[in-house]
């Protein structure tokens, strides 16, 4: 049966290439060899990004650096866009190495835009809009503020906390206006003692003294 069927395939090769079998095969052969290498020489950069990435993937994360106390604007500064930077983000003041989620909070990630800022609000609301792209929790609802909670104990027990935001001194401008309102009255309130004083009793006991200095 086998044998049939090759006899078969010979005759058909024969009689629609004009080749015969063994010029047929080897010109088969030929042409798969060529595919193959062709498709190497295009694909190659594709696969040679793809395997860089992979590569950056299986490289270790570098351990948290702690950052102590640090302003807003110098936590914009780790967002993702410097890749020499660690990924951090804040929850209710509280600053977390986010960098191994960098997936989902790194550039590109589905929650790309709360990376280097306090998105307590956004997260409590559930909120994607710029204007609650902040740590304001004032005015929230009780379901906000337990999904919040839900969030912070999400990022206590998954990433390292690295720091915290440096809260702000409303009361430091008052301070100083009131010190300097309570220096204006005690130089007001100066005894008078080293200052002349044209006063009408004054000038009665000067003429009084010349007058007895005459007498004598």
């Amino acid at each position: 049966m086998a044998l049939q069927l090759w006899e078969t395939l010979k005759e058909a090769i024969v009689a629609y290439t004009g080749l015969s079998p063994t010029t047929f095969f080897t010109v088969l052969a030929l042409l798969v060899a060529v595919y193959h290498v062709a498709s190497g020489l295009f694909g190659s950069s594709q696969d040679h990004r793809q395997l860089d990435r992979d590569m950056e993937e299986m490289q270790p994360l570098p351990p948290p650096v702690q950052l102590g106390e640090i302003t807003e604007d110098e936590l914009t500064q780790y967002d993702g866009t410097d890749p020499k930077k660690p990924l951090l983000m804040a929850v209710k003041g509280q600053i977390y190495d986010v960098s191994q989620g960098r997936m989902f909070y790194g550039p590109g990630g589905p929650y790309a835009l709360f990376a280097g800022k306090d998105a307590s609000r956004a997260l409590a609301k559930m909120s994607f809009e710029e204007k609650d792209l902040n740590g304001d929790i004032s005015g929230l609802g009780p379901f906000e503020l337990e999904a919040l909670q839900d969030w912070e104990y999400k990022f206590m027990s998954k990433y390292v906390k690295v720091g915290s935001i440096k809260s702000t001194a409303p009361g430091t401008e008052g301070e100083s206006t009131s010190e300097t309102a309570i220096a204006a009255d005690q130089e007001a309130t100066k005894p008078a003692e080293d200052i002349p004083s044209d006063s009408p009793a004054a000038k009665s006991e000067e003429t009084s003294s010349s007058a007895e200095a005459k007498q004598e």
